[in-house]
Protein backbone atom coordinates (compact mmCIF):
# COMPACT_ATOMS: atom_id res chain seq x y z
CA UNK A 1 0.00 0.00 0.00
CA UNK A 2 2.79 2.16 0.52
CA UNK A 3 3.83 2.29 -3.11
CA UNK A 4 -0.02 2.99 -3.89
CA UNK A 5 0.33 6.01 -1.22
CA UNK A 6 3.37 7.22 -2.50
CA UNK A 7 2.72 7.26 -6.11
CA UNK A 8 -0.97 9.08 -5.61
CA UNK A 9 0.63 11.65 -3.55
CA UNK A 10 2.90 12.23 -6.39
CA UNK A 11 -0.04 12.58 -8.91
CA UNK A 12 -2.46 14.10 -7.25
CA UNK A 13 -1.22 15.53 -4.78
CA UNK A 14 -2.57 12.74 -1.56
CA UNK A 15 -4.64 10.15 -1.41
CA UNK A 16 -8.48 12.08 -1.56
CA UNK A 17 -9.87 12.10 -5.05
CA UNK A 18 -12.89 14.64 -5.46
CA UNK A 19 -15.80 13.18 -7.83
CA UNK A 20 -19.30 15.35 -8.50
CA UNK A 21 -18.44 16.60 -4.90
CA UNK A 22 -17.87 13.82 -3.39
CA UNK A 23 -14.78 13.16 -1.49
CA UNK A 24 -13.05 9.45 -2.11
CA UNK A 25 -10.18 7.88 -0.36
CA UNK A 26 -8.47 5.62 -2.64
CA UNK A 27 -7.32 3.63 0.04
CA UNK A 28 -10.96 2.61 0.66
CA UNK A 29 -11.21 1.68 -3.03
CA UNK A 30 -10.96 -1.52 -5.05
CA UNK A 31 -7.61 -1.71 -6.78
CA UNK A 32 -6.14 -3.21 -9.87
CA UNK A 33 -1.88 -3.13 -10.19
CA UNK A 34 -0.07 -3.59 -13.43
CA UNK A 35 3.01 -5.53 -12.58
CA UNK A 36 6.22 -5.98 -15.07
CA UNK A 37 7.86 -8.98 -13.78
CA UNK A 38 8.65 -7.80 -9.72
CA UNK A 39 7.95 -4.24 -10.60
CA UNK A 40 4.88 -2.59 -10.04
CA UNK A 41 4.02 -0.58 -13.39
CA UNK A 42 0.85 1.16 -13.03
CA UNK A 43 -2.56 1.21 -10.76
CA UNK A 44 -6.22 1.74 -11.45
CA UNK A 45 -8.40 2.70 -8.37
CA UNK A 46 -12.06 2.30 -8.99
CA UNK A 47 -15.87 1.61 -7.39
CA UNK A 48 -18.85 -0.44 -8.94
CA UNK A 49 -22.28 0.62 -7.72
CA UNK A 50 -24.78 -1.64 -9.25
CA UNK A 51 -23.82 -1.96 -13.09
CA UNK A 52 -21.78 0.79 -13.36
CA UNK A 53 -18.05 1.60 -12.32
CA UNK A 54 -16.55 4.77 -11.80
CA UNK A 55 -12.50 4.91 -12.45
CA UNK A 56 -11.27 7.72 -9.63
CA UNK A 57 -7.50 6.89 -10.42
CA UNK A 58 -5.29 5.50 -13.24
CA UNK A 59 -1.50 5.94 -13.56
CA UNK A 60 1.33 4.07 -15.48
CA UNK A 61 4.65 5.18 -13.80
CA UNK A 62 6.13 5.50 -17.56
CA UNK A 63 3.98 6.86 -20.55
CA UNK A 64 3.95 5.74 -23.67
CA UNK A 65 4.88 2.11 -23.15
CA UNK A 66 1.09 0.61 -23.18
CA UNK A 67 0.87 0.37 -19.21
CA UNK A 68 -2.02 2.37 -19.13
CA UNK A 69 -3.70 0.56 -22.22
CA UNK A 70 -3.15 -2.67 -20.80
CA UNK A 71 -4.15 -1.59 -17.22
CA UNK A 72 -7.40 -0.34 -18.77
CA UNK A 73 -8.22 -3.76 -20.63
CA UNK A 74 -7.80 -5.41 -17.84
CA UNK A 75 -10.35 -3.81 -15.39
CA UNK A 76 -12.60 -3.65 -18.43
CA UNK A 77 -12.46 -7.52 -18.85
CA UNK A 78 -12.71 -7.44 -15.13
CA UNK A 79 -16.16 -5.41 -14.79
CA UNK A 80 -17.44 -7.42 -17.75
CA UNK A 81 -17.22 -10.16 -15.42
CA UNK A 82 -19.10 -8.88 -12.69
CA UNK A 83 -21.92 -7.40 -14.60
CA UNK A 84 -20.77 -3.99 -15.08
CA UNK A 85 -22.50 -2.27 -18.11
CA UNK A 86 -20.79 1.08 -17.96
CA UNK A 87 -17.75 2.28 -16.98
CA UNK A 88 -17.34 6.43 -16.34
CA UNK A 89 -14.62 8.38 -15.08
CA UNK A 90 -13.73 12.05 -14.60
CA UNK A 91 -10.93 14.58 -15.69
CA UNK A 92 -10.28 17.86 -15.11
CA UNK A 93 -10.62 20.10 -18.01
CA UNK A 94 -6.96 20.57 -18.15
CA UNK A 95 -5.95 16.95 -18.98
CA UNK A 96 -6.05 17.03 -22.56
CA UNK A 97 -4.00 13.78 -22.41
CA UNK A 98 -6.64 11.91 -20.91
CA UNK A 99 -9.19 12.79 -23.23
CA UNK A 100 -7.05 11.92 -25.69
CA UNK A 101 -6.31 8.23 -24.09
CA UNK A 102 -9.71 7.52 -22.78
CA UNK A 103 -11.51 8.18 -26.66
CA UNK A 104 -8.57 6.41 -28.59
CA UNK A 105 -10.39 3.38 -26.12
CA UNK A 106 -13.65 3.92 -27.22
CA UNK A 107 -14.97 6.76 -24.47
CA UNK A 108 -17.18 9.31 -24.92
CA UNK A 109 -17.42 13.10 -23.57
CA UNK A 110 -20.99 12.59 -21.63
CA UNK A 111 -20.79 15.81 -19.83
CA UNK A 112 -19.08 18.94 -18.55
CA UNK A 113 -19.73 19.70 -15.26
CA UNK A 114 -18.58 23.59 -15.47
CA UNK A 115 -16.73 25.02 -11.98
CA UNK A 116 -16.58 21.77 -10.89
CA UNK A 117 -13.03 22.03 -9.81
CA UNK A 118 -13.38 25.72 -8.37
CA UNK A 119 -15.79 23.67 -5.87
CA UNK A 120 -13.96 20.81 -5.20
CA UNK A 121 -10.91 22.91 -3.99
CA UNK A 122 -13.44 23.36 -0.70
CA UNK A 123 -12.69 20.23 0.12
CA UNK A 124 -9.72 19.30 -1.15
CA UNK A 125 -7.58 22.78 -1.50
CA UNK A 126 -4.67 20.90 -2.88
CA UNK A 127 -5.97 20.72 -6.46
CA UNK A 128 -3.62 23.28 -8.33
CA UNK A 129 -5.30 26.42 -10.02
CA UNK A 130 -3.46 25.70 -12.97
CA UNK A 131 -2.51 22.61 -14.86
CA UNK A 132 -1.36 20.75 -17.77
CA UNK A 133 -0.17 22.97 -21.07
CA UNK A 134 -0.71 26.24 -18.75
CA UNK A 135 -4.58 25.54 -18.63
CA UNK A 136 -6.29 27.07 -15.76
CA UNK A 137 -8.22 24.54 -13.93
CA UNK A 138 -11.84 25.16 -13.35
CA UNK A 139 -14.35 22.30 -14.98
CA UNK A 140 -15.26 18.14 -14.63
CA UNK A 141 -15.41 16.38 -18.26
CA UNK A 142 -17.34 13.08 -17.61
CA UNK A 143 -16.32 10.58 -20.15
CA UNK A 144 -18.17 7.01 -20.28
CA UNK A 145 -18.07 3.97 -21.81
CA UNK A 146 -20.61 0.77 -22.33
CA UNK A 147 -18.95 -2.29 -21.81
Amino acid sequence: MAWAMDLWSKEWGGTVMVSQGRSYRLTDLEQLIAWDGSERVGLAAYHVEEDRAEILSLNATTRLRGIGSALLQTLESSLRRRAVRKVWLITSNDNVDALRFYQRRGYRLTGIHTGAIDQARRIKPSIPLVGQYGIPIHDEWELEKSL
